[in-house]
């Protein structure tokens, strides 16, 4: 088994208005939220994405299937905290996490320290191991014209 691994997580949902917009496990206010199974926070699920794939433990999907009701309206915040499980099951501790959020509005920079305060606290690691970044897409493709947001995660785990 090798020291360090890498993972990878893509995610997308459509923004919708009459949804609660959550992002980083806080609650944003905007006139449009996130359309999914869950709570639809597009962060925590890349994050869970690659962690789960540094692992080798298969997606976020594999575990918490969006046809299962006992996930249905769920905080993505316990999705996390049971990846958190999974992944230190194996031997594994989190290096670094770096993220972008590809979002046209609301701007997320003013968020990012409270998201990283709260990300930090589910996954019992430092604030400092969490990057997260913001950009828009320019007002081009769905991003651009506000009909969804995506978000990407490089995770770096090692073996204890």
């Amino acid at each position: 088994m090798t020291n360090f691994r890498i993972g990878f997580g893509y995610d997308v949902h459509q923004l919708k208005e009459g949804y609660e917009f959550w992002l980083g496990g806080i609650k944003l206010e905007h006139e449009k939220g996130a359309v999914g199974h869950s709570d639809a926070d597009t962060l925590i699920h890349v994050i869970c994405d690659a962690l789960l794939g540094a692992a080798n433990l298969r997606d976020i999907g594999f575990h918490f299937s969006d046809k299962d009701p006992k996930y249905k309206g769920i905080d993505s915040k316990i999705l996390l905290k049971e990846v958190m499980v999974l992944v230190r099951k194996e031997g594994y501790e989190i290096g670094n996490l770096d993220t972008t959020i590809c979002l046209q509005i609301p701007k997320v920079n003013p968020h990012i320290p409270e998201m990283k305060k709260c990300l930090a606290t589910v996954m019992e690691i430092p604030e400092n191991n969490i990057s997260i970044k913001a950009t828009t897409t320019e007002n081009l493709g769905f991003v651009g014209r506000q009909e969804g947001i995506s978000a990407y995660c490089v995770a770096l785990i090692y073996h204890q």
